[in-house]
């Protein structure tokens, strides 16, 4: 390509940034590091990206937002498109993090999607995909709300969706202070609905009246949240 046709990692951003709003300069020089996009050096050792590399990392960026894929997974992919093939069989079809919990279907791991393939990422890929720092997400494990699968050495899909909504909390000044907060109201609200369970810990669809009630407690939090900071 001609090198006026090549962009600077400065005039890349803002083309990408419209569809990715918390892409950094430095988020797409780690991802030449990891090795996922080689955009050409001039002479003065500038990056410059071909319209090729800008769309590349478009193909990055909306696999690690859309489908939370670490890269290692990523890689895999990449490195099928440049051997010719076709990588869309295996992107797994996993909800967006935006979806509320009441539309996610429970698995017995609590972690499945509709693919039957559960998220499972190592500490270092949760830092990875979800963009947190590794100071914040220390301080959420001392907190005990962001903890591994049932003592296993990976995290689940609610490790993940906590540490990318810490993430976005604190462009608006949230930490982890406020996250303690929420926590701790959820603590309440479980403790209610446990207390109300009881009486049909045996029953036989105890699993089921659970869910249900667990849904309706979640839905009454959102309304009347609503209620309050709007009136």
């Amino acid at each position: 390509m001609p090198p006026s046709q090549l962009r600077s990692i400065g005039a890349v951003l803002p083309v990408l940034k419209a569809d990715f709003p918390d892409l950094t300069i430095s988020k797409i020089r780690f991802l030449e590091q990891e090795g996922l996009v080689s955009p050409e050096r001039a002479p003065s050792g500038y990056r410059r990206y071909s319209d090729a590399d800008i769309e590349r990392l478009r193909y990055i960026l909306s696999l690690q937002r859309d489908y939370y894929l670490p890269h290692r997974k990523i890689r895999e992919r990449l490195e099928m498109i440049d051997a010719g093939q076709d990588p869309a069989s295996e992107t797994p079809e996993l909800p967006p993090l935006s979806t509320p919990p009441a539309k996610i279907e429970k698995k017995p791991d609590g972690d499945e999607n509709g693919s039957g393939k559960p998220i499972k990422l190592t500490r270092r890929e949760l830092i990875q995909v979800s963009g947190l720092s590794e100071a914040t997400l220390v301080e959420l494990e001392r907190q005990q709300m962001v903890v591994p699968r049932r003592g296993a050495i990976y995290y689940g899909r609610e490790a993940l969706m906590i540490c990318v909504v810490a993430r976005k909390m604190q462009v608006y000044g949230l930490d982890v202070r406020h996250l303690r907060a929420i926590k701790q109201s959820a603590e309440r609200e479980a403790g209610m609905i446990e207390q109300a369970m009881m009486p049909l810990r045996h029953h036989a669809q105890a699993a089921e009246s659970l869910h249900e009630v667990t849904q309706l407690v979640m839905q009454a939090h959102a309304a009347l949240l609503y209620v309050v900071l709007h009136h």
